[in-house]
């Protein structure tokens, strides 16, 4: 980050976890289902996307765009007819990177009982400005005792990917320097 983009960074105001968090809803229909008759993975994490983007886009106050996808679990299988729940939140912030929680629940259409969580992920945004390049996000300010255990354990995750990507980078170029052609 550039001293005049580390500069403007400092004076971005902090935002609370709770400015960005927000939920879609959608039902399911048939044109969802996978070849099982269930809905497809796929569908579940395009809304998973969009509700995480539309989070990052509101905590940063602009575009930001998808980096990379973490953790997606499917618990449960969803169906036609569902009422599917996306509930996403700022759980920690960077410079110009965040990660947003994500969590899917489903109303079964045929049930009376309360929703069930069917699946949850975690995602990392970049906020971008006008040219494509990153730009400085407010820093999350965790409300209450869940928030804080969101922000470190996101912390952690964080470590987690920055260790994986430098170890994978390391393998590469040592494999590149015994002139081993992957």
């Amino acid at each position: 980050m550039t001293d005049q983009a580390l500069s403007a960074h400092q004076n971005v105001p902090s935002k609370p976890t709770s400015a960005s968090r927000t939920t879609l809803s959608h039902i399911m229909t048939a044109h969802d289902t996978n070849l099982l008759g269930t809905v497809h993975g796929g569908v579940i994490m395009k809304l998973v996307d969009d509700a995480a983007g539309a989070v990052a886009g509101r905590h940063s106050g602009g575009p930001a765009v998808t980096a990379s996808m973490d953790e997606m679990v499917f618990l449960e299988p969803v169906r036609v007819g569902d009422l599917v729940h996306v509930r996403a939140q700022v759980n920690w912030t960077g410079r110009s990177s965040m990660e947003v929680g994500v969590r899917v629940m489903a109303e079964r259409w045929n049930e009376s009982t309360p929703a069930t969580q069917v699946g949850s992920a975690y995602l990392v945004f970049a906020a971008v400005d006008a040219e494509g390049k990153p730009r400085p996000v407010p820093q999350v300010v965790p409300e209450t005792e869940r928030d804080e255990r969101r922000y470190q354990e996101a912390q952690i995750r964080r470590t987690h990917r920055l260790a994986r990507r430098r170890a994978i980078r390391e393998l590469r170029e040592k494999r590149a320097a015994e002139g081993i052609d992957d």
